[in-house]
């Protein structure tokens, strides 16, 4: 489960690796979710209920198109937490009077942690048994 070497097709098919589509992707709606600490409680409920469930709708795709290993653990993390958010926003959710410093603070510390313990320990991509075979018949074919 180590990197691929960079040719490879997952990495052509990450959704990271394009500058663009990470800035739409992934930049833009953590920016809406930082602004959602400036705003009022309404307005916070939408803006991390919307970021982090299509962070988190995006992160599940791409781990199934290019099995990049941090999105199968920030997909789902991401999608909580827009749970999380709409639910301690309609009142749902007894959080307390500090719900959404705990929202904010354990998205922030767990995606930074989803993002880079996982690459660390299992590598970038997940290999599976089509993955090896195409490589396979590249080297062979070359």
């Amino acid at each position: 489960m180590r990197d691929l070497p960079c040719d490879c097709d997952p990495q052509q098919r990450d959704l990271l690796c394009s500058g663009k589509k990470m800035f739409r992707f992934w930049c833009l709606p953590a920016f809406a979710f930082a602004l959602g600490f400036f705003v009022s409680p309404a307005l916070r409920t939408i803006l991390w209920t919307l970021s982090l469930g299509f962070m988190g709708t995006l992160c599940l795709l791409n781990a199934s198109r290019c099995g990049r290993v941090h999105c199968y653990f920030t997909g789902p993390f991401f999608v909580l937490g827009a749970i999380a958010s709409l639910g301690y926003g309609i009142g749902l959710l007894p959080f307390g009077p500090s719900g959404w410093k705990w929202i904010g603070n354990i998205t922030i510390i767990g995606a930074i942690v989803l993002s880079a313990i996982p690459e660390f320990v299992f590598g970038r991509y997940r290999r599976n048994r089509d993955d090896e075979l195409r490589m396979l018949k590249r080297k062979y074919n070359e």
